[in-house]
């Protein structure tokens, strides 16, 4: 029988075991967990699980994995009693068990000789991981994942008709049936409006605040290119400057497409110029054409080192001309953020959807939210 772990170490291992598992567990929340326990008293099972629950989920989302890790965990642990059972049922997600040599995923997760034991597979895990934190093996393993986003653009209706089974009456070709017929009456014809993509224009901000994001920004902004209908798809990268990637993009091979990107974007993880960049591609592209009825993403954490009267300008400008502007911000869906930077707070008056973008599971989302545009 091995020596257990002090209570402290055992608590300080699951709340880290719970943030390998997706569920956003904050330095605030560890901490009032801790005081938590104390207060109640870590012999106490079934205070010890429902302080966690209280004081470690951040919402519904994490109950069930709350729920896992939690059972997971403790009944591993020697002379320590099983926890009260959920009041939720939960369907488990294992196919794999992360262990501390088996895995690289477990990282610095593992304590002594007691494994992290999230009961969750290695691909679950790393579709809710925050891909600014992944390790370059786990960054590695997520380019697979990305091949499995199948993003949809947006359709519009167009004012060219076109002969349907159902939909308005087409007058001219019923009436010239009938003349077919020596007047006789003939079959209604119908017909209804065509439709067509909508452009879809991506912003993908490449400053120093960004750069651990940018590599799967862009694979994202690949997938979109390489669709079906990629010919409708603009992309930029934005900094210090304004640069048009589409066409490097728009290789099949990510990797390839990438390492072009790469040569054409001069300005890598340098500054944030967002209100005069956003000028530029007002006055070349999107007055022009390229923005007008599109559905415009921008993806920034907002820093903006140049003036911010003149992005919410710029954010109002364009918010005139597409059809829909949405920002992606990666610190969104993290504990405790709150949109006080002062380029995020000139943008956000002239943005339709607000949204996080720092795992796999929230890019899914932002390609529902565009394909619903």
């Amino acid at each position: 029988m091995t020596v257990p772990h002090a209570a402290d170490e055992i608590l300080l291992g699951f709340t880290r075991a719970l943030r390998a598992a997706g569920v956003p567990v904050t330095q605030d929340r560890t901490h009032g967990f801790a005081s938590a326990v104390a207060l109640l008293g870590a012999d106490d099972h079934r205070a010890t699980y429902w302080a966690g629950r209280a004081t470690l989920c951040a919402g519904p989302d994490d109950l069930e994995r709350y729920d896992q890790v939690f059972h997971a965990w403790f009944n591993h642990r020697d002379g320590l009693p099983r926890p009260a059972p959920s009041t939720e049922a939960s369907a488990p997600l294992t196919t794999d068990l992360l262990g501390g040599d088996d895995d690289e995923l477990a990282g610095d997760d593992a304590a002594g000789d007691d494994p992290v034991r999230a009961m969750a597979s290695r691909t679950e895990l790393l579709r809710h991981r925050d891909v600014g934190t992944m390790s370059a093996s786990e960054r590695r393993l997520l380019t697979t994942l990305f091949s499995a986003l199948h993003p949809r653009l947006p359709m519009r209706r167009t004012a060219r008709q076109h002969a349907w089974h159902r939909g308005s009456v087409d007058a001219r070709r019923t009436l010239r049936a009938s003349l077919r017929r020596m007047g006789e009456p003939a079959d209604l014809a119908w017909r209804r409006r065509g439709a067509r993509p909508r452009r879809v224009v991506l912003l993908i901000d490449v400053s120093g605040s960004m750069s651990s994001y940018a590599d799967a920004l862009l694979r994202l902004a690949h997938r979109f290119a390489t669709t079906d209908e990629g010919r409708h798809v603009e992309a930029f990268t934005v900094g210090t400057r304004l640069t048009h990637i589409t066409r490097a993009l728009r290789q099949r091979d990510p990797d390839r497409a990438l390492v072009a990107a790469g040569d054409t974007v001069p300005d890598w993880s340098g500054g944030t110029r967002l209100g005069e960049v956003m000028r530029v591609f007002l006055d070349r592209w999107g007055a022009r054409g390229l923005a007008r009825g599109a559905v415009v993403v921008v993806f920034s954490d907002g820093w903006e080192r140049g003036d911010t009267a003149l992005l919410g300008e710029q954010m109002a400008r364009l918010h005139r001309l597409a059809h829909k502007v949405v920002w992606v911000n990666p610190h969104r869906g993290k504990a405790g953020y709150l949109p006080v930077q002062q380029g995020i707070a000139a943008a956000l008056p002239h943005v339709d959807d607000f949204l996080a973008g720092h795992t796999l599971t929230t890019y899914a989302e932002l390609l529902e939210v565009v394909a619903d545009a």
